[in-house]
């Protein structure tokens, strides 16, 4: 099991900038996330099907606990639009300790 003090953040893209400010606020609001900072307008070039795709598309950055991305991807897998949406957790390696400890008060711990 991860430890509760580690931290990652969390990229989910979505094609639609609602739905994904929605979700993102849903997951601050459950505390699965401290905070989600959305990058809008990014264009995604992908192989899917056997095709190449380029896409319009919208990220957001999630900063959380590493204990809650199987939750968040439960989330992704039951509300986004896609069948296999990027849900991607990459370590925090190093933080500012007062972020560190806002982003541990901000979430849930198992």
């Amino acid at each position: 099991m991860a430890n509760e003090t580690e931290l990652v953040d969390v990229s989910v893209t979505a094609s639609d900038p609602e739905w994904l400010a929605e979700f993102t606020r849903r997951l601050v609001s459950d505390r699965l996330a401290a905070c989600g900072n959305i990058i809008p307008g990014i264009r995604s070039i992908y192989r899917w099907d056997g095709q190449i795709h380029d896409d319009g598309e919208n990220l957001v950055v999630l900063h959380t606990r590493r204990s809650l991305v199987p939750e968040i991807i439960e989330r992704a897998n039951a509300e986004h639009a896609d069948d296999t949406p990027q849900v991607l957790a990459v370590p925090v390696v190093d933080v500012h300790p007062g972020y560190r400890q806002w982003v541990l008060d901000s979430t849930k711990s198992d």
